[in-house]
Order: C-alpha cells, then structure tokens, then sequence
C-alpha cells in the first residue's frame, strides 16, 4: 500500500471542535471529508504534446445529517476557521439543541485492493511522453489508412482522510492511471474512430502485465479499420449477443442504475418495493463488487468511511438488494453497503456503483454463437440513455457484427440497441463462462463523476429491437 501522507495537519481536538460546531443546531451525525489530489495529464496530437497540465485540488467537505435530510458545505483552506465556518453552514439543516456528544476516534482496518509496484504519479515526463509516442506510432504503422492519432495518460493520487461523529477515522491513498488512445481512418470519404483505453488505481506495472501503449495504439487502429468495411446494420427484432467485459457497461445503466437506494427511496426505480420478486431469468446474477483488485471502480472504503463490500443485487433472477449509503440504509433498516461515493470533497456522498458485473454462467462462448439464427453481437458501446423510471433505454454499439446461422458475416454500423432493462433481463437465454471486467475505462457521470468498473460474461439474449439502416427479413 503506498504510504499515506498527511496534507492536513488537523488533529482529534481541532476534528471533536469541528463536529461540536457542526452539531451545535440538533444534527444527528457528521463527517468531514479530507482531500489532497495532485492530476496530471498529457496530451499528444499530430505527433505534438498539445496538452500538459498539473492539477492540484485540496480541501475539506462537511456533511451535517438530520433524518434524511443533509447540509452540506466545504472549503478549500483547511484552516481552524474556514472548517468552522464550513461546520456552522452545514449545520442549518436543523434546528434546535445538540444531544450528541463528542465521541472518541478509532482508526478502522481495511484490506488493501490497490496494491501498486511503481507509481505512475511522480514518474519523470520523458518516460510518460515515450509511452504516448510508442502508441501513437503503432497506431499508424497498422494501416495507411489511419489519418488521425491523439494520445493522452492521465495520472492522479489522492490522499483521502475521513473522520465520523460515531467516532471513525479512516485515511486511504488512491491512485489512478487512465491511457487512452483515438484515432481516425478515412478511405474515399468514409472516416470511422477507433478507440481503446484503459488503466485503473494500479501503476506502470499496467503496460507490462496487462496492455502496452503500442497495443493500445494498434487496437484502436484496428477498430477504426474494421469501421471501414462495415455495412449497414439491419433493422428489426433480433437476437442479441453481448460480449464480455466492455457490453456490461449495458449492465451497469440499464441495470445498475436503477439499484441505487436514492432511487429506490424516491420511489423512481422500475425496482421499487419488488424485493423478493422475480426480476430477471433465473441465469442473472448481478453482483456489485468494490473489492477487485485495482480495478478503476474499487475503492478500500467508500466515501462515507464504510469498507467497501460485495454485494449481491440479484440472485437467479430474484431481487435481493440495493447500493446504500448511510442514509438509505437507516431507512431501511439494513447495513451500508458501501456506496456512498462522490466526485470530490467539493460534493456530498450519494449511492453509487463501484464494479458492477454479471456473475458466470455455464455456457461456452462458441456455443452461445452457434445456437444464434440471426443477430447482433456487440463487443463493445459508446454509450446511451435510460429512463429510470421504467428502464427504456437506447444504446450506441460501437463495434458490432451481424451473425447469421451461428457464424460472424460481417461487421456492421449505424445502429442502435433499444429496449428495456427488466425486460431484457428475462430474455437472457444463455450465461457464458468467461467472466471479464473491463480494463478500467468508465466513468460514470450520474450528477457527479466518479470512476467505475463494469463486466460480464458472453450472453444471449433471445429478442431485441436493433435500429438499423436496413429493413431486416
């Protein structure tokens, strides 16, 4: 674990004059959340280093915690006065007199999930800027054709210090690589992207154990290729196979989403009050899982000081939880999942996915493709939408092939996926065996922005309408 440094210099009697102040008005609980986050990114165009910056964020969010109410405030001096000032605005959510007393603070053990061998934060430019050239020039040595190259590694570590009014403190450092790779092919007029990324809270060691930057280079080049000779997606209903690894960020909007216990205590979800019930095929298992090694969505503790956890959402098909925060999960009376995630310290704690997976199935891959008749099978997506409310969703793949009679015919573009989440759910007719998480690319931006895993194993599902160009049989 990489040795936590101290950038706050604030010790248990300033912290227990913190909450007194922030619990001064009838709160019922508070935490203060500590942040010192040093980000640098570099970005190469055209063979330019186009972009360099050093970004340093510090500073100090209150939270004040009355029923299910929240106050929250924050200041980027961690100052005595600046955090009292912050305890006092945080503390008009209530009003009245205080009855909680001071408490003690106890340091709580976790298990390390990040363990890094050489930090990518504090790693000398030259290194970082032969990284970036090696992918860009692999990416135009795969094809003439490739037009355009951008690079770009971001790099950030973060000292994170937490402290509750229950009497908790917790102190974590976190670090983060993302290497990203896009590039251009254009052939009589047709130009098509291709992208590939990837990284995660590891270090250098990520382009010897698990992909190169000249890899990179020559996999985005590779999809924008195939682009090039794709054909038009047909239209219609069809059956859908989705690929493992980067296809579960479907898993993670259409699905993971709606888990999430703020929209089950609105009221909002298509899962409200079906605990219990059947929801999805008996294959379906859907797992949330903040411990996976290094990967991008995991986190030691969450940022409300509760250690992180796995937690099973369904079980073959059967509704059995949600994603808490602290304050959902007073109201339903069950433990904190460690979910409560946020952006920075600039923002308050709200139920969010860490690493969001379906769990293994039985099936071979190879056998999955040959029992399909004609579909689509997806390797990889953009992005889309969803209404929570219902689970309609609309998504973007970005490489996809038409699949006839159990084989791969070709490569297909300009379409989309439409659907919804419940229903398609229970139409999951085969569960690969080849479980995969993606390599650290995902962010998710529900309000705030923070840093998930998805994964999934290969699955079938039996219809869905696809959005095509052409008028399918």
């Amino acid at each position: 674990m990489l040795p936590y440094k101290d950038h706050f210099d604030v010790d248990e009697g300033t912290t227990q004059k913190i909450f007194s102040f922030a619990l001064s008005r009838g709160g019922s609980f508070c935490d203060l959340f500590f942040e010192h986050t040093i980000l640098n990114q570099i970005t190469m165009e055209e063979g330019i280093v186009k972009q360099g910056e050093l970004v340093i964020a510090h500073g100090m969010g209150i939270r004040v915690v009355k029923g299910e109410g929240t106050g929250y405030a924050y200041t980027e001096e961690t100052t005595f006065e600046k955090m009292k000032e912050a305890a006092l605005t945080a503390s008009a959510i209530s009003e009245g007199k205080s009855n909680v007393g001071p408490v003690a603070l106890a340091g709580v053990s976790f298990v390390n999930r990040y363990p890094i061998g050489e930090p990518t934060t504090g790693t000398p430019l030259k290194r970082k800027i032969a990284w970036i050239e090696d992918a860009e020039r692999a990416a135009r040595e795969f094809d003439p054709r490739i037009v355009k190259v951008s690079v770009s590694i971001a790099d950030d570590l973060s000292a994170v210090q937490i402290a509750t009014s229950d009497g908790r403190i917790l102190r974590d450092m976190r670090p983060m690589l993302r290497f990203v790779v896009n590039v251009v092919a254009e052939m009589n007029g047709n130009r098509q992207v291709g992208t590939s990324s990837g990284g995660g809270r590891i270090g250098n060691e990520y382009f010897t154990t698990r992909m190169s930057p000249a890899e990179h280079g020559r996999e985005a080049a590779r999809q924008a290729i195939l682009l090039l000779g794709a054909i038009d997606a047909p239209a219609g209903p069809m059956e859908l196979i989705l690929s493992h690894a980067e296809s579960g960020v479907l898993l993670h909007e259409t699905v993971g989403h709606p888990l999430e216990a703020d929209f089950i205590r609105k009221g909002t979800s298509a899962y409200t009050n079906r605990i219990g019930h059947r929801v999805a095929s008996d294959l379906v298992t859907v797992i949330d899982n903040g411990t996976i090694p290094n990967d991008r969505g995991s986190i030691n503790f969450d940022d409300e000081g509760t250690v992180t956890s796995s937690t099973i959402l369904i079980e073959k098909g059967i509704l059995r939880g949600f994603m808490h925060d602290r304050i959902s999960a007073a109201l339903f009376a069950v433990p904190p999942t460690g979910n409560g995630r946020r952006e920075s310290y600039k923002h308050p704690p709200a139920p969010r996915m860490t690493v969001t997976y379906l769990a293994n199935g039985e099936s071979d891959p190879e056998e999955i493709l040959r029992s399909t008749r004609r579909g689509i099978f997806c390797k990889s997506f953009r992005g889309g939408e969803v209404d929570i409310s219902n689970g309609d969703f609309v998504f973007v793949p970005v490489e996809a092939y038409l699949v006839e009679n159990g084989r791969i015919e070709a490569p297909v573009k300009n379409l989309t996926i439409i659907g919804n989440g419940p229903d398609v759910l229970s139409k999951v007719t085969m569960v690969g065996n080849d479980l995969q998480i993606s390599d650290g690319r995902w962010t998710c931006g529900k309000g705030q922005h923070v840093p998930v895993g998805v994964g999934l194993p290969t699955i079938k599902i039996s219809e869905i309408t696809v959005g095509g160009s052409e008028i399918g049989p």
